[in-house]
C-alpha cells in the first residue's frame, strides 16, 4: 500500500503569513514623522537565573528616533548613577553586568520603560523582575516510621519554596525510581501516598528530591525508612499467587476514604485560560479505583486528560462554561465514596476591542476604543503620553467617554500616545495606540513589478500596501481593463491586498492597485502567474525483500515544467544519504544488494518553489534469522534427552524450521550431523539418542531467507552402551584374481556402533554344498578369501559385535569368486551383407562352462583391409562392436562402402577377452560418393564466374561424374535453377553471368552407379563495385559497361595513356636539356647542382608531381604505391641497350634521393606520368 501525505503547499504558507496583515491597521513609514511604538519587551513575570548578567528588554519605533528612560517601583530610574547598569546603543534595553560583583537580588523589583519623541510617549508594561531561588533543605531527623499493614500512609515531602517551584520526584536513596500504581503514587503537592501499605514496602526506603529549573540542581531530602508491622509474618513469595493476596495475610479489608482533598467537598478557583487541575486520592483495601464526573453535564472530552492512575483530572485552557461542580469516586469492592469540589472560574482582563493607531488628516474626526472583559470586571484608565489623562492639558478636539476617545477636527500638531489600561484584582492589560495628524499623498508600500507564481487552485494573496492620509481608497484592475475587481472568486481587504479563493488558469495576468485620496493617486503592477501543481502520480509501494536482493521504489512526478523539480529521498523522516548501493534515478531510487539497515520508511519528496508533495512507504528486509541461544539439556534418559532452545529474532522472516544437529567424539570429533527436524513453531524437543555416544547438540533456525548461523553448543551427554542393533549394510563378494573373493561392506557410524571395540564377523561357505561356515573377525571392512575355485557362489553373512555383545543374525548375501578368461571362441560364423555400410552376423554360442565367469557380450573386432578402388590408401585400424548378452546374432554397421573388410569374434566375461575365432572375409558394394572436399569460386570480371572443386574424400565407389545446381539471387529475389553435368575427372567450369550485379548459389554433388552422394553448397562473392543490392534492381536495368560509347571512351584513354609512355621514354633516352658528351661534367657537379642554379637541367626532371610530398630528408615520396615492380617487371638496370646511360644515372640519382629511406625506386612509366604531371 502506498502511503500519500500531501503536504502544504510554498503558497498556503505564504497565505497563512499574509493574514495576519489583513487584520493589521494600516502602519505609518517610518520615513514620516510618527509618535513612537514599543515593538519589544521583556515579559511581566520575568525571572532570571543569579549567574547571569540581566536583561529587561525595551525596543521601539518612531520619527524622530525615540530616546528611552525608565522607572523602578514607579520612580525614576537613573541608569548613568549605577555602574553596573548600561541601555543599549539605540535601544532601551537594560543590561545588569555582575562580572565585577555585587547581589542580583538587589535589583529586584518592577521596571517600567518609556519611549518619547516630540510626538509622544509609549510605555511598555510593568516588569516584575525576580531573581530565580534554589533554597537548601533545612536538616531535619526523619524517625523511623511504623506502620501496621493494609492502613494508608502519607510521606511528607514539604520541598523548600523555590523561584520558580521546584520539580518533585521520589527515589530511594539509592536513587531507584520509586514504582507507582494506584496503590502509591505522588500527588500535586509532592507527597506520595500509599492507599494501603504492603510488606514489600518496606524493602526500600523513601526520598523526596527536588530539581530547581535555573541551577539545574537537585536536593535530596533524608529518606523515610518504613517497618511494616504484619499480622503473618511468612514468607512473601508464598502469597504470590494466592487469588486473594490481603485475606491470606491476614489484612482486613476497609471502606474507602479520601486521604486528599479532605471532608465530602471542597471549592476551587482557576482563572481563565490556564490548565484546571483537580485531585482526588484515597485510601482503603484493596486500592480504590477513581472516576470523575461533573453535575449536569458531560466532562469535556476534547480538553480533558485523566492523569496520575485516574487521581487527577485535567482540563486545559479554561474558559468560564467550565465552572461548575465536579466530583471522584473512589471505589472498591468493600464500597465507595465521593468527593465534591466546587470550581469558579475568574478571569484577568482580556481584550474583546484593543486600541489601535489612528491616522487622521488635518479636520478629520476619530476615535480609539478600549474595550475589555475579565471577571470581576475591569476598570478602564486612560493616559497620554504616560500621563493620567485627566492631568493632561486640555484639548478642544478631544472627548473621553468611558472606553472611547472621541477627536473632531483634528489639526496637525495633535499627535501623542494614549494608553489603555484595564486591570481587575488578577491582572492589568496596557495597550498603546498613536493618534498622528498627517497630510500624504498616496504611495505604495511594496516593491514594483512584482512577479506572484502560485499553484492552481490555491488560494493567493496580491499584496499592495498603501499609505496615504486621508487614507487612500484602493482599487485592483486587471489587464487595464476598466471595471474593478471585488466578488465572486476576489476579496478586497483593508489593508490592500487583493484575495483570489482559487487561482486558475484564467484568472493569470497583470493586476493593477491604484490607491487616491484628495492629493493624488499611485499605482502598481503585479504580474500573477498560474502554475500546475506537483503531483507523485506513482508513488513507492510497500516491500518486502530478502537481504542482498536488489530492490527499486517508485517515484513518478508530474510537475510544471517552468518550474525546478527538486527530488529529495528521506528515510525515516531524516534526509537519507545516497551511498554506492544506491541509485537515484528521475524516476525512483534503486537499492543494490540490501542490508537489514536498510529498513524503515522511506519518503520521497518532490518540491519547487511553489509546492511540494510527498509519498511514503515501508521497506521490511528479510533477513536470515539470528542464532538459538540458551540450550539446555532436560529429562535426561537412557535414549533420549530433552532439548530446549530459545529462539532468536526471525528477522522480519517467520521460522519455519528448526534443524537439531549432534557431534560425538569418538569416531569423527569436530564433524557435526543432522539429528532431526522440527516445526518453527516448536523450541523444544524430545531427541532420540543411540547408546554409547558423547553427545553435543546446536540448533540452526531457518526461515524463507535461509538458515541462521547454529547456537552456541549445548553442554555434552553421554549415553550408556549396547550390544549392536544392526549389521553392516552393502554387503558384497567378488573376485579381484582368478583364485580369490573379496568381502566387502558398508561399516556402521557412530550412532550404530552402541559401545567400545566394534568389530565384524564375516562368515562364508560355498552355495549348495554341506560344508560348514568359515568365519573371520576383523575391525576392517574388507576380508578376503584365498584358494577359491573359479566363479563359483558363496553364501556370506557380516554380523557386527561390540564389547556389550552382538547384533542380530545377520542375512545372507551371495557372492561370487574371482574369474578367468573364456576358454572357448565363438564357432559357425556367418555374414549377410545388407548394405554399402552395414553386415549381419549369426554365431553358434559357447557352452557355459567355458565362460569361466558372468558372460559380459559377444565382441566383433573387425578392419578395413583395401579399397576396390586402386591406389586409394585406406585405414587398417581395428574396430569392435559389442553384442551384450548371451544372443546368437548383430550387425555391424557404419562400414566404408565399396572396400574388403576382416572379422573375427570373441567371448568378453567380467575377466576379458576369451580366445579368437576364424577371421571372415567380406566386401561391401558401392555406395553414394561424400561431399566433394572444396569448392572454390573466382570471378576475375563482372562477365564470369569460375567454379573449381576436388574430387570427394571417400569416393565410396567409381565416380561416373558430377552435377552442379547453381540459381542466382539478388537479395530476396531468386532465379530458376540450372543443372549442368560434368565427367568424372572434369573439375573447372566456367559460367557467364547475366548480369554484374546478381550473385549465385551453388550445389555440386559427386555420382557413382548407385546415387548422387552429398551435396557441398557455396555462394558467389558480391562483386568489387557492388554496393548493397537495393530492390529497385531489375533485370531490364543497362548495364554501362555493355555499352559501345563506354567501350569506345576506355580505348582512347588507353591509347592517350600509350602515347604518352612512349613520349617519356623517349625523352629519358635523350637524357634532358643537357647532351651526351656532358655526362662526366654532370656526375662531377651532381651534388652541386641545387646550389648552382646555373646548372642546366630539364625542370621536368625535378618538378614535383601532383600528389606527391617532400620528406623530412628532402625526398619526394609518391602517394600511390603502384609499380611495374609490383608485377615483376622494371627494376635497376632494365635498359640494357641505347639507354644504358639513363638507366646508369637515373638508379644513382633515385639511390641517391631515397638514400634517407633505406629504399630505392627505379624509373618506371607510372613515375614517367607523375613527372608529366
Amino acid at each position: 500500500m502506498v502511503m500519500r501525505q500531501y503536504l502544504l503547499t510554498y503558497s498556503g504558507v505564504v497565505f497563512a503569513l499574509y493574514l495576519h496583515h489583513v487584520i493589521r491597521a494600516i502602519e505609518v513609514p517610518l520615513d514620516l514623522s510618527q509618535p513612537p511604538t514599543i515593538t519589544e519587551q521583556s515579559v511581566k513575570d520575568y525571572i532570571v537565573d543569579p549567574r547571569d548578567n540581566i536583561f529587561i528588554e525595551c525596543e521601539a519605533k518612531g520619527n524622530p528616533v525615540p530616546t528611552f528612560s525608565w522607572t523602578r517601583n514607579g520612580k525614576f530610574f537613573n541608569v548613568a548613577k549605577d555602574p553596573k547598569v548600561s541601555m543599549q546603543r539605540r535601544s532601551g534595553t537594560l543590561v545588569i553586568d555582575f562580572r565585577g560583583g555585587g547581589r542580583p537580588e538587589d535589583y529586584e523589583g518592577e521596571y517600567q520603560c518609556s519611549a518619547r519623541n516630540e510626538y509622544g510617549t509609549a510605555l511598555s508594561s510593568k516588569i516584575l523582575l525576580q531573581v530565580s531561588r534554589s533554597p537548601l533543605w533545612p536538616k531535619e531527623h526523619l524517625d523511623l516510621v511504623e506502620i501496621d499493614e493494609g492502613s494508608p500512609l502519607t510521606l511528607k515531602c514539604n520541598p523548600p519554596p523555590g523561584l520558580p517551584p521546584p520539580v518533585i520526584f521520589w527515589m530511594s536513596s539509592s536513587m531507584e525510581p520509586i514504582h507507582q500504581d494506584k496503590r502509591v503514587s505522588q500527588g500535586q503537592n509532592g507527597d506520595l501516598y500509599f492507599s494501603n501499605v504492603m510488606l514489600q514496602d518496606a524493602q526500600t526506603d523513601y526520598s523526596c528530591n527536588a530539581r530547581f529549573h535555573f541551577t539545574h540542581t537537585i536536593q535530596q531530602k533524608n529518606p523515610y525508612t518504613l517497618k511494616v508491622q504484619t499480622k503473618n509474618p511468612h514468607n512473601e513469595t508464598s502469597f504470590r499467587n494466592h487469588t486473594d493476596m490481603y485475606s491470606a495475610r491476614g489484612v482486613m479489608e476497609t471502606t474507602p476514604s479520601f486521604m486528599y482533598p479532605y471532608g465530602t467537598s471542597s471549592n476551587q478557583i482557576v482563572l481563565r485560560g490556564v490548565d484546571l487541575l483537580l485531585e482526588c486520592i484515597a485510601s482503603g483495601v484493596p486500592a480504590p479505583d477513581i472516576m470523575w464526573y461533573k453535575k449536569g453535564g458531560e466532562l469535556p472530552t476534547d480538553k480533558t486528560k485523566l492523569e496520575n492512575f485516574n487521581k487527577a483530572l485535567r482540563i486545559t485552557n479554561v474558559s468560564e462554561e467550565d465552572s461548575g461542580e465536579y466530583f471522584c469516586l473512589a471505589s472498591n469492592k468493600m464500597g465507595s465514596i465521593r468527593h465534591t469540589i466546587s470550581v469558579r472560574v475568574k478571569a484577568a482582563p482580556y481584550w474583546l476591542d484593543e486600541p489601535q493607531n489612528l491616522i487622521l488628516a488635518p479636520g478629520e474626526d476619530g476615535r480609539l476604543v478600549c474595550r475589555a472583559n475579565g471577571n470581576p470586571k475591569p476598570t478602564i484608565q486612560w493616559l497620554v503620553n504616560g500621563e493620567p489623562i485627566e492631568s493632561a492639558p486640555p484639548n478642544p478636539s478631544r472627548e473621553v467617554a468611558g472606553d472611547t476617545i472621541v477627536f473632531r477636527d483634528t489639526q496637525i500638531g495633535s499627535s501623542a500616545v494614549y494608553q489603555c489600561n484595564a486591570s481587575n484584582e488578577h491582572g492589568y492589560l496596557l495597550a498603546n495606540a498613536f493618534v498622528s495628524v498627517l497630510d500624504v499623498p498616496p504611495r505604495i508600500l511594496a516593491p514594483r513589478n512584482q512577479l506572484i507564481k502560485v499553484i492552481q487552485y490555491n488560494r493567493t494573496l496580491l499584496d499592495c500596501p498603501f499609505f496615504g492620509s486621508p487614507i487612500p481608497t484602493l482599487r485592483w484592475f486587471k489587464n487595464g481593463q476598466g471595471s474593478a475587481l471585488d466578488g465572486e472568486n476576489y476579496q478586497r481587504h483593508e489593508n490592500g491586498s487583493l484575495e483570489i479563493n482559487m487561482a486558475r488558469k484564467e484568472d493569470q495576468g497583470i493586476y493593477t492597485c491604484v490607491a487616491t485620496n484628495i492629493l493624488g493617486k499611485a499605482e502598481n503592477q503585479v504580474r500573477l502567474e498560474i502554475k500546475d501543481p506537483t503531483r507523485i502520480v506513482r508513488g513507492p509501494e510497500d516491500l518486502i525483500v530478502k537481504r542482498g536482493s536488489m530492490v527499486r521504489l517508485d517515484c513518478r512526478i508530474k510537475h510544471d515544467s517552468t518550474l525546478k523539480l527538486t527530488v529529495a529521498w528521506l528515510k525515516d523522516d531524516t534526509p537519507l544519504y545516497i551511498g554506492n548501493r544506491m541509485k537515484k534515478e528521475d524516476d525512483g531510487l534503486i537499492i543494490y544488494g540490501v542490508a537489514e539497515k536498510d529498513q524503515g520508511d522511506y519518503t520521497c519528496v518532490a518540491s519547487t518553489e511553489l509546492d511540494k508533495d510527498s509519498a511514503k512507504a515501508f521497506l521490511t528486509v528479510l533477513e536470515r534469522p539470528e542464532r538459538p541461544r540458551d540450550l539446555e539439556l532436560t529429562d535426561l534418559a537412557e535414549r533420549s534427552v530433552r532439548l530446549t532452545w530459545i529462539p532468536g529474532d526471525d528477522n522480519n522472516s517467520p521460522i519455519t524450521d528448526y534443524v537439531v544437529q549432534f557431534e560425538e567424539d569418538k569416531f569423527q570429533p569436530g564433524s557435526w550431523y543432522n539429528h532431526s527436524r522440527y516445526p518453527g513453531s516448536v523450541n523444544s524437543a524430545v531427541l532420540r539418542l543411540s547408546p554409547y555416544v558423547n553427545y553435543q547438540f546446536r540448533v540452526i533456525a531457518v526461515n524463507e531467507v535461509g538458515s541462521s548461523l547454529p547456537s552456541l553448543p549445548s553442554e555434552r551427554y553421554h549415553t550408556i552402551g549396547a550390544s549392536p542393533e544392526i549389521n553392516p549394510t552393502g554387503v558384497r563378494g567378488a573376485g579381484t584374481q582368478k583364485n580369490n573373493m573379496e568381502i566387502t561392506w558398508t561399516p556402521l557410524n557412530a550412532t550404530q556402533a552402541y559401545g567400545p571395540n566394534l568389530r565384524y564377523i564375516v562368515n562364508w561357505r560355498q552355495r549348495d554344498t554341506r560344508e560348514s561356515w568359515s568365519n573371520e573377525t576383523v575391525r576392517t571392512t574388507r576380508h578376503v578369501v584365498w584358494n577359491t575355485p573359479i566363479y563359483v557362489p558363496y553364501e556370506i553373512k557380516v554380523q557386527a559385535e561390540n564389547d556389550f555383545g552382538r547384533a542380530p543374525e545377520p542375512d545372507v548375501i551371495i557372492g561370487y569368486s574371482g574369474e578367468d578368461y573364456p576358454k572357448a571362441a565363438p564357432t559357425d560364423i556367418r555374414l549377410k551383407v545388407l548394405n554399402s555400410t552395414a553386415v549381419s552376423l549369426q554365431w553358434s554360442r559357447v557352452y557355459p562352462d567355458t565362460i569361466q565367469g558372468q558372460l559380459k557380450e559377444y565382441r566383433a573386432y573387425f578392419w578395413r583391409e583395401s579399397s576396390l578402388l586402386k591406389n586409394l590408401w585406406v585405414s587398417k585400424k581395428r574396430q569392435s562392436v559389442g553384442f551384450v548378452g548371451d544372443r546368437p546374432r548383430g550387425i555391424v554397421s557404419r562400414l566404408f562402402p565399396y572396400s574388403n573388410y576382416k572379422l573375427e569374434m570373441v567371448v568378453v566375461n567380467g575377466r576379458g577377452d576369451g580366445p579368437r575365432s576364424e577371421i571372415k572375409e567380406f566386401t561391401t558394394p558401392e555406395g553414394v560418393p561424400s561431399a566433394p572436399r572444396y569448392i572454390r569460386i573466382r570471378q576475375p570480371n563482372l562477365e564470369t564466374i569460375t567454379l573449381e572443386w576436388d574430387h570427394p574424400e571417400h569416393p565410396n565407389g567409381i565416380l561416373t561424374g558430377y552435377n552442379l545446381r547453381y540459381q542466382a539471387f539478388n537479395g530476396s529475389k531468386t532465379g530458376r535453377t540450372l543443372v549442368e553435368t560434368f565427367s568424372p575427372n572434369q573439375t573447372r567450369f566456367t559460367l557467364k553471368r547475366t548480369d554484374p550485379i546478381s550473385r549465385y548459389r551453388f550445389f555440386l554433388r559427386a555420382r557413382t552407379q548407385v546415387g548422387d552422394g552429398e551435396s557441398i553448397v557455396e555462394e558467389s562473392p558480391a562483386p568489387l563495385n557492388e554496393a548493397t543490392p537495393t530492390p529497385a534492381y531489375t533485370k531490364n536495368q543497362v548495364d554501362i559497361a555493355t555499352q559501345g560509347w563506354f567501350i569506345g571512351l576506355m580505348c582512347a584513354i588507353a591509347l592517350l595513356v600509350l602515347i604518352l609512355l612512349i613520349v617519356c621514354f623517349i625523352k629519358r633516352s635523350r637524357g634532358g636539356k643537357y647532351p651526351v658528351r656532358e655526362k662526366v661534367e654532370v656526375l662531377d657537379h651532381e651534388d652541386h647542382k641545387v646550389d648552382d642554379p646555373s646548372f642546366d637541367y630539364s625542370d621536368e626532371d625535378n618538378k614535383e608531381p601532383p600528389g606527391s610530398h617532400t620528406s623530412l630528408d628532402g625526398t619526394i615520396k609518391q602517394e600511390s604505391d603502384d609499380s611495374l615492380v609490383d608485377y615483376g617487371e622494371g627494376g635497376e638496370g632494365q635498359f640494357n641497350e641505347d639507354g644504358s646511360f639513363i638507366g646508369q644515372y637515373t638508379v644513382k640519382k633515385d639511390k641517391e634521393e631515397t638514400e634517407g629511406n633505406e629504399s630505392s625506386e627505379a624509373t618506371s612509366p607510372v613515375n614517367a606520368i607523375y613527372s608529366l604531371a
